[in-house]
């Protein structure tokens, strides 16, 4: 069976998805679900972030074959690891059949001041001047990325674990946001399946963006009423039912 591949934002790892990939495989039949972590991040927080989303998606396409995945495969990625996937999708034509993209932003179809909502830049800026707390920097992660989460605490108290297992570097998560300003992406889709989905409670980036993109591409596309920029987090089995669905209709139409 066709596996699905993975990828989180800037400075998230693949703990942080927490049940989902497990869950993404039951509800697709029993399919693989493998999370790569992008350099920088996770288990690879002892290398440096490149400095470029393309850098980032060839490393994806290199981990295909140290693990053996014969492609296609398909890929559901999130904020900047939707700009990989997009990236990924370009440079290496034959390595994704099927792409989910959450919550993501794109040159040159979106301003800045959409891709990155202006109210967040301060709380930005303290994060990465080191001056934060890990609690508080975890915290406010979550409230910048989330609306619908019942238990916050036992979330931060996860998060605060895996932050401090393994930490991402304030150099390293500057390289990641400096890479996600910098993409720019083709006019046209590099992908002929793509579900874009967006949440209308995001206060990260504009769902409009999403939308923008959907679209400039003429692809699918879904926004969820009231969930946050982490739409697997704030309501995972809306994601799931907008993916089995739009599955199905792909499959009808051939």
């Amino acid at each position: 069976m066709t596996p699905w591949i993975l990828l989180r934002g800037l400075t998230r790892e693949s703990r942080h998805w927490g049940m989902f990939p497990q869950h993404l495989g039951e509800s697709l039949g029993a399919a693989p679900a493998i999370c790569l972590d992008l350099p920088g991040n996770g288990k690879l927080n002892y290398l440096e972030s490149p400095l470029s989303v393309e850098a980032m998606a060839d490393y994806c396409h290199a981990e295909l074959g140290n693990l053996g995945i014969v492609p296609p495969c398909r890929v559901l990625a999130m904020s900047l690891g939707a700009m990989v996937a997009v990236a990924w999708a370009e440079r290496h034509r034959d390595d994704i059949s099927t792409a989910v993209l959450i919550s993501t932003s794109l040159r040159p179809f979106s301003p800045f001041h959409q891709r990155l909502r202006p109210a967040n830049y301060p709380r930005l800026l303290r994060l990465l001047s080191g001056c934060a707390s890990d609690e508080e920097l975890e915290a406010t992660i979550l409230g910048m990325t989330t609306r619908l989460v019942a238990k916050p605490r036992g979330v931060i108290q996860a998060w605060l674990r895996w932050r401090r297992e393994n930490p991402v570097s304030a150099r390293n998560a500057l390289r990641q946001l400096l890479a996600a300003a910098r993409y720019r992406a083709p006019h046209r889709s590099p992908l002929d399946r793509l579900l874009l989905l967006a949440g209308a409670g995001d206060t990260l980036v504009d769902p409009r963006c999403s939308q923008k993109l959907a679209e400039q591409w003429q692809t699918g596309f879904a926004i969820h009423p009231t969930a946050g920029h982490d739409l697997p987090l704030d309501d995972e089995s809306w994601v799931l039912i907008q993916i089995r669905e739009w599955l199905a209709l792909q499959e009808a139409d051939g």
